[in-house]
């Protein structure tokens, strides 16, 4: 999920091991060595946005796709919206929803501060909420337009 794509997902994971490997020493003595791999791919995936920041890959289509399922029933429509977020907003969406960061560690982990973890979850999850026909949002899911404000 944070890389929006399983090539770079699979590169970014045999990366983080591979750094993992040669600092064991010292990861095998902190408390919780997943938070390293964690923050390492975080980090190595910044780098990437860095070198990419000009290219653009085109892969060639698998020959099947896969999509993991959504309980929504909008999973098509929401993995598009997702993929189309800039890369900053996909990863602090993947790191506090799907990795379960707190503002703080997620601001830790990408090397930025906790206001813009939260301006960039805010402008990600808009962009989502518009990505959601009006006749599809739960009940609780406020509406985008405004009706008049009583002064």
């Amino acid at each position: 999920m944070l890389t929006g794509n399983t090539h770079d997902a699979a590169d970014l994971v045999q990366e983080a091991l591979l750094r993992m490997r040669r600092a064991w020493s010292r990861v095998h003595r902190k408390d919780n060595p997943e938070s390293y791999a964690r923050t390492t791919m975080a980090r190595l995936h910044i780098a990437t946005w860095r070198l990419r920041r000009r290219e653009l890959l085109a892969w060639d289509l698998p020959e099947r796709e896969h999509h993991d399922t959504l309980p929504t029933g909008m999973e098509e429509q929401m993995w598009r919206a997702l993929s189309g977020l800039p890369r900053k907003q996909r990863a602090v969406l993947v790191l506090r929803y799907y990795e379960q960061l707190s503002d703080a560690e997620i601001a830790q982990v990408l090397g930025v501060s906790r206001g813009t973890v939260r301006s960039q979850a805010s402008r990600a999850l808009d962009k989502l909420r518009d990505a959601v026909p009006q006749d599809h949002r739960l009940p609780s899911q406020p509406s985008t337009t405004t009706q008049g404000s009583a002064r």
